[in-house]
């Protein structure tokens, strides 16, 4: 054979292996896990030389209207999208997305977290792998709250919350008592005011679908966080959804900030944030009602029907929630910076322990969301921090911009309050929830 044919040999090999090779495209949010996933994917791309992987990395509102549109109109452009506990039920009932069940032998599914893996399931099959998994709770600076001169409870009340912002803000150093998201849309503002009202005793609806805005539980919640906003948060907070407020927690611009469990990681990271050595964290606060204001969530990983390459979207998402790549960030960036939330062996490994101070209050606040019993009073719907009907993603954002207004003093709380029960009770009607 001369040298001429083992060229051409070669060349032909590759072009072989060039069109054997397969691109998914992956839809992902442009947060700190999904982030550091991305710079880690040498680990899978080398054990699968026949995958390629294309990344669409977007800011979370724009993530969710881009995947929704296309997994409605099959559009196929995605054969990986991040979604979460919300769309999955729905989608799944739908026929939009198809069965994990090729997760492979060592994958261990029975090893995800109970309440995290029956949010994304449907009629007992899993439609979509947890990345990571959260509830919500309170960080807070302890050297602010001992200079204020209390002591933070492991569970407080929205009581206390309010009395220890308003102590620690000095608006003359940069420093605001309390953070929290005011950026509109039904999975950044109303995620959190959501969860808040269900301590409050608000619920969206009531046991015949009725709108429930013009109740006096939901004036109180609003109220109650409009007043605490303006007397101890930061300006411009209508505009501030997680990452922004993560970034002022970061930044030493914050006393407290009650916001996603997954969060933790990044505030007590000495890389990234100045005052990592200075955070305790606490339980979502109560009114003394039985319900605290943390909620349920998974950013997690799912294979839509319209995918060609659905085998090779499968074994990508295998190896970016399997117990291998929680090891893979633990060799990369240690223990206390691997996804959290979804897998029990991680909450019984005695090094993330160890590294993770966050960790028992994480698992706690997860144990204690019940999707099924969210409010106080009953509910004809399932979901903590959303509704879990398909009408909710527009009215959860045309909510989420009204009470942003009212944050931003573009319009009183009543009127606010006024048109949220206009547009609930429009959105009910339209979908036959009500006459």
């Amino acid at each position: 054979m001369n040298m001429r044919t083992l060229v051409l040999g070669a060349t032909v090999s590759l072009f072989a292996f060039a069109a054997q090779a397969e691109t998914i495209t992956i839809a992902t949010v442009n947060n700190g896990d999904m982030i550091r996933m991305q710079k880690l994917t040498d680990d899978f791309t080398s054990k699968n030389p026949d995958i390629q992987l294309q990344w669409v990395t977007l800011e979370e509102n724009v993530l969710r209207e881009r995947v929704t549109t296309d997994i409605a109109t099959k559009g196929g452009q995605y054969d990986v999208m991040t979604i979460g506990t919300y769309e999955v039920p729905i989608w799944a009932r739908q026929n939009w997305l198809l069965p994990l069940d090729k997760l492979g032998a060592d994958y261990d599914v029975d090893d995800l977290i109970p309440a995290i893996r029956n949010g994304l399931s449907a009629d007992g099959k899993l439609y979509a792998a947890p990345f990571y998994g959260e509830s919500s709770f309170v960080m807070y600076r302890k050297d602010l709250m001992e200079k204020a001169g209390l002591t933070m409870p492991d569970a407080p009340t929205w009581e206390f919350i309010a009395d220890a912002a308003r102590k620690m803000t000095d608006r003359a150093n940069g420093i605001n008592g309390i953070c929290l998201r005011g950026k509109a849309g039904w999975g950044e503002n109303m995620a959190f005011l959501t969860a808040m009202s269900n301590s409050f005793g608000a619920r969206w609806f009531d046991e015949q679908w009725k709108p429930q805005f013009d109740q006096p539980e939901w004036k109180n919640t609003l109220d109650f966080y409009v007043n605490l906003m303006k007397d101890a948060g930061p300006q411009g907070a209508s505009s501030n959804g997680f990452n922004e407020n993560l970034a002022l927690f970061q930044q030493g611009k914050c006393g407290m900030w009650i916001d996603a469990t997954v969060a933790a990681s990044f505030v007590s990271n000495p890389k990234d944030s100045t005052v990592a050595d200075k955070v305790g964290y606490a339980l979502a606060p109560d009114t003394g009602l039985g319900k605290r204001g943390n909620w349920l969530w998974a950013w997690s990983l799912a294979v839509p029907a319209s995918s060609q390459k659905a085998d090779a979207a499968e074994k990508f998402i295998s190896w970016a929630t399997s117990k291998a790549y929680l090891d893979l960030v633990a060799s990369k960036d240690g223990w206390a910076n691997v996804p959290p939330g979804t897998r029990t062996s991680l909450y019984n490994n005695p090094e993330y322990q160890k590294a993770a101070p966050f960790a028992k209050m994480t698992l706690d606040s997860i144990n204690a969301a019940d999707p099924t019993k969210p409010t106080v009073k009953p509910v004809p719907y399932t979901g903590v921090q959303f509704v879990a009907i398909p009408e909710f993603q527009g009215l959860g954002t045309t909510v989420g911009q009204l009470f942003s207004a009212a944050l931003a003093g573009q319009m009183s709380v009543d009127d606010a309050l006024k048109q949220a029960q206009e547009a609930a009770t429009a959105a009910m009607t339209e979908g036959g929830y009500i006459q």
